[in-house]
């Protein structure tokens, strides 16, 4: 096999035509599918070592396998494409570029579950990328690839229904529980687990919900084999990645790579470097909710869960975010932080609040009104949302900021010392000046 090979986003013009798509081979690992069982499908995933895309790499093989066996109940499939967290834009590059191998996925998803109807759910505001997927979708049930047609024109006895739904414009609607309740109507809070959706999930039915790029992966799978795709990339997290860079590099965009790149590698070769040579100061590895890299760790790091859950960060959506020596680290954090503010839905007290309370402080560090003991209170802020939230958001909006806090404590103690000020109590006209009339000294 080529080294790194393009099996998400192969290099061929005009692939969202089905017609070329087809040409090259598109909706044959389906037929393939057709003549496996269920549970040799599953089985196909789990020993390719397939790991969810969307940020908890959770193994995608054992997750179709909770979906339950009887077909006493209607079942349903639902695709993550709510591409939302700031750092993430390769699924966007999938609806465009390979929509009908996304498509392909879900039919041999479908199949190995027993799913009869399908939903992509595609962030609200990408207005073009909803219009492409659509039009993929029409193209497939005009060849009869989905749909009751399925059965004679692509053989077997299964068929399955696709629709495409525009999101509701939150980030909190890629919860894989908010996405269900905005599905059905209703506003987008996470629900509790359990019950899990493989039991209880879109209108009370068992639901599997996928990443875009997971149910991409699935037809290569087939096509190469479950063995030879899992000597791709890195041990126990294979396959290809769709790695989206952004920031300080010459060139950003979307890579497909193997997992397990090195993380020096992906920026100085891949994307050609940091501009004029800076250093770099800072890599978030896997989108805005991941805890970040100091410049002087990523020497030798591999882009891989595995190796990045032993630096204490994650690979996430895969989302490199790269910072150079000019960054200032005190407004990214805050920054990253009034995202995660204004996104929470606030059904969750500690998210709710917390979130708050951590832009009021960074922006009293930023505007320099704040003292040491208010980091310490940020830290204090952060370890009482982690863990304590009905769904991740509340993990992901205190990561970033505790991770920059203890890996950069000094610009914001630099920046907490250069500007903190003492009140001095002067009199005019023999009264106290009022609080907001303090005269300030520097010390």
């Amino acid at each position: 096999m080529e080294k790194n090979p393009r099996l998400i986003l192969p290099e061929i013009e005009n692939l969202r035509d089905i017609d070329v798509y087809i040409k090259n081979g598109g909706y044959e690992m389906y037929k393939k599918a057709a003549t496996m069982s269920s549970t040799e499908i599953i089985d196909e995933v789990k020993k390719s070592g397939l790991r969810g895309r969307g940020g908890a790499c959770f193994p995608t093989g054992l997750k179709w396998s909770f979906m339950p066996k009887t077909d006493d109940k209607p079942k349903y499939l639902a695709i993550n494409g709510d591409e939302s967290e700031p750092g993430s834009f390769k699924d966007r590059q999938i609806f465009e570029d390979n929509p009908h191998q996304l498509i392909e996925g879900i039919q041999i998803a479908g199949r190995a579950m027993g799913i009869k109807a399908a939903y992509i759910y595609i962030r609200g505001e990408y207005h073009k990328w909803v219009d492409i997927m659509q039009k993929a979708v029409d193209q497939a049930y005009a060849k009869g690839y989905l749909g009751e047609k399925m059965k004679e024109t692509l053989g077997g006895d299964y068929s399955v229904d696709v629709y495409v739904h525009k999101g509701a414009g939150a980030y909190i609607c890629g919860e894989e529980t908010s996405l269900m309740n905005s599905l059905e109507g209703k506003r987008a809070y996470p629900r509790f687990k359990p019950p899990f959706p493989a039991n209880v999930g879109l209108w009370g039915m068992p639901t599997t919900i996928n990443n875009v790029e997971t149910i991409a992966a699935v037809p290569p799978i087939m096509r190469i084999g479950a063995e030879n795709y899992s000597k791709l990339g890195a041990e126990g997290h294979s396959g290809t990645l769709l790695y989206g860079v952004s920031g300080h590099v010459n060139k950003p965009g979307v890579y497909e790579l193997e997992t397990g790149i090195l993380l020096t590698d992906l920026i100085y070769d891949v994307c050609g470097g940091v501009p004029e040579n800076r250093k770099i100061k800072a890599v978030i590895p896997g989108g805005s909710s991941m805890p970040p890299l100091r410049g002087d760790e990523i020497e030798g790091v591999r882009m891989d869960e595995e190796s990045l859950k032993v630096l204490g960060t994650h690979i996430g959506t895969a989302g490199t975010m790269v910072m150079d020596e000019t960054t200032d680290i005190p407004l990214v954090t805050l920054r990253i932080a009034h995202f995660y503010h204004h996104e929470s839905c606030g059904q969750c007290t500690p998210c709710r609040e917390g979130c708050g309370w951590m832009e009021k402080m960074l922006k009293r560090v930023v505007k320099g009104e704040a003292t040491s003991k208010d980091l310490d209170t940020l830290l204090s802020i952060c370890d009482n949302i982690e863990g304590n939230t009905i769904c991740a958001l509340g993990d992901a909006a205190a990561w970033p900021v505790r991770g920059f806090l203890l890996k950069f404590r000094d610009e914001f103690e630099a920046r907490v010392k250069s500007s903190m000020v003492m009140p001095a109590l002067n009199v005019v006209h023999g009264r106290e000046k009022t609080r907001d009339k303090l005269v300030y000294e520097k010390v």
